[in-house]
């Protein structure tokens, strides 16, 4: 299951992580973000031990979102050395997440 994270711990959990982090941007009131959160939480167990699989509330932590141009959600965004390395926005299928961790974060 994907771990929650909050401004306050952005830095210490995402950019200072010795693994890649997929962090997903939602809110609770998106329809989108609802349909994801299941593949997110799956996908979380399925690369457990390989990368860090975080959802942040854009809601309840507005700074983070602002700092990376979060415009629209659900959004997920992988973090590698602290670098952002690739980004999409919406909803998409478990197989484009998968292709995209394996292709970016774990290549």
């Amino acid at each position: 299951m994907a771990s929650p994270i909050t401004d306050a711990d952005f830095e210490n959990t995402v950019l200072k992580s010795p693994t890649p982090v997929l962090v997903d941007f939602w809110a609770p009131w998106c329809g989108p973000c609802r349909a994801m959160g299941p593949i997110i939480d799956e996908l979380a167990g399925e690369f457990s031990g390989k990368l860090l699989i975080v959802k942040m509330n854009v809601d309840e932590n507005p700074t983070t979102p602002t700092k990376y141009g979060i415009r629209a959600i659900p959004t997920l965004i992988i973090f590698k050395d602290g670098e952002v390395l690739e980004q999409i926005t919406g909803a998409v299928t478990k197989s484009t997440i998968k292709d995209m961790l394996t292709q970016k974060a774990l290549a």
